[in-house]
Formats: structure tokens, sequence, C-alpha cells
């Protein structure tokens, strides 16, 4: 138990989601007794799903598996209208997912589980499953069970928080950016109108048509007067 206290301190203290994602994968391979891989299923905003980690390149195989035939257990967890928590005890006997039954079995496991991930609602946060894969029949136990969910539930909240402050620090930037490039035109309407006599209006004017003639963005041709309006001015 402490052993797993302490991967769920060091994975609440992750601050990106690609770390959270990696510290979720290893966490279930340490605690979960009966697992022999695992891997995690994300699925973007825009429908498609990929495994971003895994233990063991075979649990990306079987996944790739589930999204080509559009059946398996990681899929069933990892949409929202999921039911949170998927498993089959006996691959050799599942009706559910053929493709991916017969496939995992050919690699040697026979049980899986699924638990849901990071279902926050909103249009740029993530959803996605927990997979985890054992080589025996019956080899994820309710205890293994018990535990991945647990896993699962503190993984969410490390991979919503590190998805918000990922998001918040875009939009930063993306501040930063806009008032950068604001400022940039600014000055390059400042040079136009102190050489060529116009007002602020004429000045944008005749930097947005200039831009448009030449096929360059109006900010990189802003820069470059900005930057060499010296130059010219020797000319």
């Amino acid at each position: 138990m402490d052993h797993f206290e302490e991967l769920i301190r060091r994975l609440l203290h992750t601050s990106s989601v690609a770390e959270a994602l990696q510290q979720v994968a290893d966490a279930a391979g340490a605690v979960v007794v009966g697992a022999d891989m695992v891997s995690v299923t994300v699925l973007a905003p825009g429908g498609a799903f990929h495994t971003p980690v895994q233990t063991d390149e075979v649990a990306a195989e079987l996944d790739q598996v589930q999204y080509h035939s559009g059946r398996g257990p990681c899929l069933d967890a990892a949409r929202g209208d999921g039911p949170g928590y998927v498993a089959s005890d006996d691959l050799g006997t599942e009706t559910r997912w053929p493709e991916f039954a017969a496939a995992t079995r050919g690699y040697g496991f026979h049980a899986v589980l699924s638990s849901a991930l990071f279902s926050a609602a909103g249009p740029d946060q993530l959803s996605g499953a927990l997979n985890v894969y054992s080589r025996r029949v019956d080899g994820l136990d309710h205890a293994d069970r018990h535990t991945a969910l647990l896993l699962a539930t503190h993984g969410s909240l490390a991979l919503a928080h590190a998805r918000a402050t990922e998001l918040a620090d875009l939009r930063r930037a993306q501040f930063r950016q806009a008032i950068d490039s604001r400022d940039v035109i600014g000055q390059a309407k400042g040079i136009l109108m102190s050489r060529q006599g116009i007002t602020a209006d004429e000045a944008f004017d005749l930097l947005r048509r200039t831009s448009q003639n030449l096929n360059v963005r109006l900010l990189d041709l802003a820069t470059t007067l900005t930057a060499r309006h010296s130059e010219l001015d020797e000319h």
C-alpha cells in the first residue's frame, strides 16, 4: 500500500499530459498484480483513437486491432457514453469483440480489463481508457479490478489538472503572441505615418494592400519593416 500511495503522489504532481499518461501506465504495471502489460487509449476531441503510451509494443498493436475493427474493451470504456469499466476473464469464450479476442489470444493474452480515464466534459477535454492485459484466464481478479479502478480515478484527476494547465499555458502564449503582433503592426504603422505623412488608417490599409500584393503575411511584412526601416531610409 505504501508503494501504491507513493505512485499516486507522483501521479498527482505531474505537470504535463504526456507525463501523466506515462505515470498511469507505469503505475498500473507496478500495482495491478495480474497485469502483464498495460496501455492507455486516448480519444481525441476529433474522434480519433490512439495509444500514446504502453508498457509493451504488443499492447499498442492489440489496441490498433480495436481501432481498426471498431470493437473492443478500450473503445467501450473510452467513449463518453460507455459503461466506464469493461472486462473479459476469458477471451477464448469472448463474443463481443471477435477480431480483438482472436488477436489477443494469438499473442498469448487471455484476460483484459479497461477502465475509463479523464472523461471531463468540454470541447477541449480528452477521454480515454486504462487497459490492462493478462496472460492467464481469470488472471485479473477482483482486487486487480479494484486497484485499476482506483488508479484510473486518481489518474483522471491528474490528467484533468495537467490538461487544464497545458491549455492555460497555451492561452497565455497565444495572448502574448497577439499582444506582440499588435505591437509590431503598430510600430510599422508608425513608421509609415512618419515617412509618408499619412493617417493610422491609411498606414494600415497600405500594409494590408502590400501584404496581399506580395502574398506575404501582414505580420511578417510589419516585422520586416520595423526591423529594416533604417535601411530603407538610406535609399
